[in-house]
């Protein structure tokens, strides 16, 4: 289920999370308000009580001229509140990455972690790493 916030008003949406942290980054003043998916705010919660760790959400929803600005495909999860990119404090990138094989989307970077829960059959893989391990 979709739920949609003001930006900027502070709601707590899990034990461990609020809804400004999925606000758009953008400054457009024509951003006002937050989609967020529940069941992936709830799949991710799950794995903050596992880690027992802080988890930055260093991009959630995105509105549609944000997405492009940041290079995000056209129908990113971004967009309809299904992602988030990441980071857990304490845990390297590919450690998050190994352990979040249970969501749809799953993104490795060199610094962060894209995950999302989107709907479809299959699950999405990328690595946009610099450098791959087996390298």
């Amino acid at each position: 289920m979709k739920k949609q916030y003001k930006k900027g008003l502070r709601t707590q949406i899990s034990k461990n999370f609020w809804s400004t942290e999925m606000d758009c980054k953008c400054k457009d003043p024509e951003c006002k308000w937050t989609i967020i998916e529940t069941e992936h705010i709830k799949k991710l919660q799950t794995k903050r009580n596992k880690w027992r760790k802080s988890i930055e959400i260093t991009s959630g929803y995105r509105c549609e001229s944000h997405n492009k600005r940041v290079g995000g495909v056209t129908n990113s999860a971004h967009r309809r509140g299904e992602a988030t990119d990441i980071k857990v404090k304490g845990m390297a990138p590919d450690a998050v990455a190994d352990d979040c094989e249970n969501f749809k989307g799953l993104g490795r970077y060199d610094s962060f972690t894209h995950i999302d829960s989107r709907d479809q059959s299959y699950k999405s893989r990328w690595d946009f790493r610099r450098k791959k391990p087996h390298e």
